[in-house]
């Protein structure tokens, strides 16, 4: 960089957007060492020292000791009591909510059973009653919550913030889940929808660490992807990339719900791949009790899991072959199967996935669970929510530093 004078008004935007930038990179990893921060930012390792010694001063970072390779490091992350993060998710049977901070710690955390096709209206009384339950039992007042993070099992319109009519949810299609939750709270909130949401949960807090291109599949009642594309969650210009529950299989096969036939999701779903063992294990026959007669070692239980599994895994290697991502992370009841689904799915990724491509990728099943959701959700607002807050209240203004020449 060449020298040039700078008027002392740009050397203090300068340094505020510097600031920023730490703070950006810091609130959306959980935390990173000075090392990391100065690769993530691009800022010299002498600034970053500065500015990290700035900010804990200030109160916005907490920096403890740690090591990193053997070596003694020091790690950075956002200062707990700095504000604090919600979480809320509205699954196809239950309603989950957790409360976390900015130094991604989760606070408090619960569930409970909801009447899917129950009117929105009521979800929404019960999701509202349910924050404010976890904030008390916290003693966390809602003016420190910074956002809140709300997970649909649905598309969300990107333009209307309607809830796509695709949606599980009859009882909601055409909802403005976001706008309504925020009136109720008064505070901002961010909406995505659950395959998104399980993508960014287990990338920050599961089987998804350290990965900068990664594919989250939930598999339930629909099959959904989650796509992070270089660190960031691909949603695509309609809000709706990852669907790749409609790739086409068979066209002659079954008529999928969204009119085509033979879509992966016609394979894969309960309601077309239970009724195949009617008639050797009776009509009440639900995905988790197969799950758990394959693990038991039931012949036919075995081979509609391997099935599902197989076909996953020809929708992967599509994925695989168009994003080339390096770790695909399975979600969903199914994966409680473990290999008896996973095995069939690298079988088939073997297959048909470009070789190169096949062999950077590993399949890995979630770590989090029914959780993944609701963490993504606070991940959500981590990622999402702006910076000028957090330093507003500990930067009262900078100073002009002499800049480091790179």
């Amino acid at each position: 960089m060449g020298h040039h004078v700078e008027t002392p008004g740009s050397q203090s935007s300068l340094h505020r957007a510097n600031l920023e930038r730490v703070v950006r990179a810091v609130r959306t990893a959980g935390s990173l060492t000075q090392a990391e921060i100065a690769r993530s930012t691009g800022l010299s390792a002498a600034t970053v020292s500065n500015i990290v010694r700035e900010l804990k001063d200030g109160g916005t970072v907490d920096v403890t000791p740690t090591s990193a390779g053997g070596r003694r490091a020091r790690s950075v992350s956002l200062s707990g009591d700095a504000g604090t993060v919600v979480g809320v998710d509205f699954g196809h049977s239950h309603l989950r909510v957790a409360v976390g901070n900015l130094a991604h710690q989760v606070l408090a955390e619960e569930a409970e059973p909801i009447d899917v096709d129950a009117s929105a209206h009521e979800g929404f009384d019960r999701a509202e009653a349910l924050v404010h339950r976890l904030l008390k039992a916290t003693r966390i007042s809602l003016e420190k919550v910074v956002g809140v993070g709300l997970g649909v099992p649905g598309p969300i319109d990107v333009e209307t913030g309607a809830l796509g009519s695709t949606a599980i949810l009859p009882g909601w299609a055409g909802t403005r889940p976001r706008q309504e939750l925020a009136e109720r709270l008064g505070v901002p909130v961010y909406v995505d929808n659950d395959a998104n949401l399980g993508a960014l949960g287990e990338k920050v807090w599961g089987s998804g660490r350290g990965a900068t291109d990664l594919a989250y599949i939930k598999i339930a009642s629909g099959v959904g992807a989650g796509l992070v594309i270089n660190n960031q969650i691909y949603r695509g210009p309609g809000g709706t990339a990852g669907e790749i529950g409609h790739i086409t299989l068979d066209e002659s096969g079954p008529v999928c719900r969204c009119g085509n036939r033979g879509c992966l999701e016609t394979f894969t779903a309960a309601r077309y791949v239970l009724p195949l063992l009617y008639s050797s294990h009776g009509p009440d026959i639900t995905m988790p009790a197969v799950v758990r007669l394959a693990r038991d070692g039931d012949p036919g239980c075995r081979r509609v899991v391997a099935d599902i599994g197989r076909t996953i895994g020809s929708g992967v290697a599509s994925l695989c072959n168009l994003l080339n991502p390096s770790r695909i992370v399975l979600g969903g009841d199914l994966v409680e199967a473990g290999d008896l689904l996973l095995d069939p799915v690298r079988d088939s990724v073997a297959r048909y996935a470009i070789p190169s491509a096949a062999r950077q990728l590993t399949v890995a099943p979630g770590t989090l669970g029914g959780r993944a959701e609701v963490l993504g959700a606070l991940a959500l607002v981590l990622s999402e929510m702006g910076d000028s807050s957090l330093l507003n209240s500990s930067v009262p203004s900078a100073p002009a530093v002499a800049p480091v020449s790179a």
